[in-house]
């Protein structure tokens, strides 16, 4: 599998806001996820749970950024800014490096969160 390919697709679909979507079609079903902060997630359906809220609660999109992606072998890291204003009256401005680990399937098996600001 293309790993580079399916970083390009993924990071397409996240820079349109559909991150439902990238966990969806990419993830694999034992995915782990962990940023900074704020723990993490055990196994994709947990992992849609959580984006299902978090983009529930968002109100307006005032921008996401992706601004590069590397890949090393079956590593990526992304660089993305997701400026957002939640419906709780707060704001979002998140300038965060996204790293992700990939199966041979060319599925996400772990992703963690860094702070690039």
């Amino acid at each position: 599998m293309n790993i580079k390919n399916q970083v390009t697709k993924m990071d397409a679909i996240v820079s349109q806001g559909a991150i439902v979507d990238a966990v969806q079609q990419f993830f694999a079903e034992d995915a782990t996820t962990s940023d900074y902060g704020n723990g993490g997630t055990n196994g994709k359906p947990e992992m849609i749970a959580k984006m299902q809220g978090f983009a529930g609660a968002i109100a307006k999109v005032n921008g996401i950024t992706h601004h590069h992606s590397i890949v090393d072998g079956n590593v990526s890291a992304s660089e993305f800014t997701f400026d957002f204003d939640m419906k709780d009256g707060s704001k979002i401005y998140w300038h965060e490096i996204i790293r992700r680990v990939w199966n041979e399937q060319g599925q996400v098996i772990q992703e963690e969160y860094f702070n690039a600001a």
